[in-house]
């Protein structure tokens, strides 16, 4: 730990435009506090292979907007009560500081690209990512986004383009892959797309903007797409669609095993604490992650009941340079915080891990190393 925290501040050190950009200062008040779970631990770091693995990105999170939801929130979080705990590197093929389409390809396919690119190596050719190469295993996937279906980090894990911009092409590429559930925004996107594109996926896919519908308990893959409002960010009036669609998604997926040997693989994003901090938002990004802490506390609690199930938390990256002030009370939710970019920075994210072998992502380890041990835990390669 000492080791990790060492690196950690050397990384800080170096933040680039630390003392050039001018601070952007906010504040946080009167934020309800909402508790947190603490699992037993009776499952955790045991040497049994897991047969689901939930990966959970923080889009943009670094150690600061953890820090951030803890101290907002009593001092406490579900993802600060957990035991493991190690650091990933994120910068990508051609850059020291990364973009979520690089990023997540990293977590996707097990391999460093170049920025702006998804699903494709540095030779513009496409890579299998996990959902596809999990899928001749018998292990079934799903992605939960607070982003659009087609933004660069959930695109990651179905989509193979030269250019993250290309939404199009990406929203095209839905109805090929092999995932049985997606719930992101949103109805009005795909209502946009393309009329071929729009029948593709409808074909391969129930289409709903509506968990409720009772069509849904027969389908056998779901796209879940609510009307842009249910998806937006949290100071517009989003209400609990990360939490609750990340806990429909587990159930459908362990509802759609392809046998009781053979597991899933979920992907879940709060996209929205990065668009925060990118607009150096204080507050705003503060309450996304503490959703994205109740969407945590959804897989942490079918983790533990299960046994069988490792969850992994962590970032594509940090944003905004954040760091806290000393000002503030933390009784009463009110904390100060300073951002000095407007951009993502380089500095290593946390990765948290609960579950069998979740001793296997302490220390530091690339974003790629993250998704080939991920690969290795479910094919055993």
């Amino acid at each position: 730990m000492k080791r990790i925290l060492l690196c950690l501040c050397l990384f800080l050190a170096v933040l680039p435009g630390a003392r050039a950009q001018k601070l952007v200062e906010g504040a946080t008040s009167d934020i309800p506090a909402q508790g947190s779970y603490t699992p037993s631990f009776k499952v955790d770091r045991a040497k049994k292979k897991p047969l689901n693995i939930i990966l959970m990105i923080g889009d943009g999170t670094g150690l600061a907007q953890i820090c951030a939801g803890y101290y907002a929130n009593n001092g406490e979080l579900t993802l600060t009560n957990l035991h493991t705990m190690g650091l990933v590197s994120t910068s990508s093929a051609d850059s020291y500081t990364t973009d979520s389409a690089a990023s997540g390809t990293a977590y996707a396919c097990g391999q460093k690209v170049n920025n702006w690119t998804v699903g494709i190596d540095t030779e513009g050719k496409p890579i299998a990512n996990l959902p596809e190469l999990l899928a001749p295993a018998g292990i079934v996937s799903g992605i939960v986004t607070t982003d659009d279906l087609d933004g660069a980090t959930p695109a990651s894990f179905f989509a193979h383009q030269p250019n993250r911009g290309k939404g199009a092409e990406i929203w095209a590429e839905v109805a090929g892959s092999p995932l049985l559930f997606f719930g992101a925004g949103c109805r009005e996107a795909f209502g946009n797309q393309a009329p071929e594109t729009q029948a593709a996926i409808r074909e391969k896919f129930l289409v709903t903007d509506n968990l409720a519908d009772p069509a849904l308990a027969d389908a056998a893959r779901i796209g879940y797409l609510p009307p842009h409002s249910e998806v937006q960010s949290l100071k517009h009036g989003r209400g609990d669609f990360l939490p609750a669609t990340t806990t429909y998604a587990i159930d459908f997926l362990m509802r759609h095993r392809t046998s009781r040997r053979k597991g899933f693989f979920l992907m879940v994003e709060g996209a929205r604490i990065d668009k925060s901090c990118h607009a150096n938002e204080f507050e705003p990004a503060v309450k996304e992650m503490l959703d994205f802490d109740k969407a945590i506390e959804a897989a942490i609690r079918f983790a533990e009941k299960d046994g069988n199930t490792l969850v992994l938390i962590t970032a594509d990256h940090e944003t905004g340079g954040l760091t806290l002030g000393s000002d503030g009370d933390p009784s009463k939710g009110s904390i100060t915080g300073r951002f000095v970019s407007g951009w993502h920075t380089p500095i290593p994210v946390p990765i948290y891990a609960y579950g069998p072998h979740s001793q296997d992502f302490t220390g530091i380890q690339g974003n790629d190393e993250v998704s080939r041990k991920i690969r290795r835990l479910l094919l055993g390669k």
